[in-house]
């Protein structure tokens, strides 16, 4: 009776463990999705009404627009006078608009980096936070200057959050074949799958 049971429990477990990603991830794009819709509805009811056009097809061809828009701003900005008109709003915008420069460097961070080395694109390494101590820590090389290295280091099983550190460059051992997902997936399970951070690659 404790084989069937403990089977049983294994078994919902492992379906569960297939089942709550796909649904998390459906749940994330459906929240997504009424972000978005909810936000271009007024020009997409517009549509609807001038053009004759139906709901969905509304959205999605202001979502076009949108992305259309974005891509025009992408390339005037890579021009010498877009470049310089994007510099004056920027500075205008980060000293009247509270907050403007914190979202501004949160999102030039997640979508890759300007410059500097972003998070998703960073390199990945171990870091002794403590000389007299062989303890070391998951970390993401953010920055590199003269006196060594900033690193954000992951809490689990929440990786977004953590900690940032600045150390000098013999605290820390890059690891050049593990990428920034690899990562992250060990600080989620909570250390499981460390081997690949540990175990240097022949």
């Amino acid at each position: 009776m404790q084989k069937l049971r403990s089977f049983i429990a294994l078994t919902v477990l492992g379906g569960l463990t297939v089942v709550l990603p796909i649904a998390i991830l459906v749940m994330l794009f459906q929240w997504l999705f009424e972000l978005i819709t909810d936000f271009i509805q007024p020009f997409s009811e517009l549509l609807s009404h001038r053009a004759d056009v139906r709901d969905l097809a509304a959205d999605l061809l202001v979502l076009l627009i949108i992305l259309s828009l974005c891509f025009s701003i992408g390339l005037l900005v890579k021009t010498r006078v877009g470049a310089w008109f994007h510099r004056v709003v920027d500075r205008l915008l980060a000293r009247f608009a509270p907050g403007y420069s914190t979202i501004r460097d949160l999102v030039v961070q997640l979508l890759g980096g300007s410059g500097e080395t972003s998070l998703l694109s960073g390199q990945v390494a171990l870091v002794k936070l403590f000389p007299d101590s062989e303890l070391k820590v998951t970390a993401i090389v953010t920055s590199e200057h003269s006196a060594g290295y900033t690193v954000f280091v992951p809490t689990a099983p929440v990786p977004t959050s953590g900690m940032v550190y600045h150390v000098t460059r013999d605290a820390v051992t890059l690891l050049p074949d593990v990428t920034v997902e690899q990562a992250m997936k060990t600080v989620i399970a909570c250390g499981s799958g460390s081997q690949a951070l540990l175990i240097p690659r022949s």
